[in-house]
């Protein structure tokens, strides 16, 4: 495998009903405030090295996921098709490109790399 092409970092992603809601509730446990909110579709905690993610109304899965930034989407997508793997198509969301995949035993990724 080519280095250049190795994932650079990764994060869990919690769907959420009620973004507004999940914030405040990942707020007081984290004792912390989201480092990024995008109304009632995306919040973000950065702590760390790590990242908690909240999908709210813009989600690839409704199933709790892994998102995978990486350098190239459409490279990272060929390796799960070139796998077998059950492969969504590369979107383009407002602040980034992103791929959905699922794995074997019914786990979900997320590829993505910023617009």
């Amino acid at each position: 495998m080519d280095h250049d092409d190795a994932a650079l970092s990764l994060a869990p992603v919690v769907p959420c009903s009620d973004l507004g809601t999940a914030v405040a509730a990942w707020s007081a446990l984290l004792g912390t405030a989201p480092t990024f909110v995008d109304g009632g579709r995306w919040a973000q905690f950065d702590l760390g090295s790590g990242r908690l993610a909240l999908s709210g109304d813009d989600r690839a899965t409704a199933a709790p996921s892994v998102m995978v930034k990486v350098p190239d989407v459409p490279r990272a997508r060929e390796r799960a098709v070139a796998l077998g793997l059950d492969v969504g198509e590369v979107e383009e969301g407002p602040h980034e490109r992103r791929c959905a995949v699922r794995g074997p035993d019914g786990w979900d990724v997320v590829f993505y790399a910023p617009a």
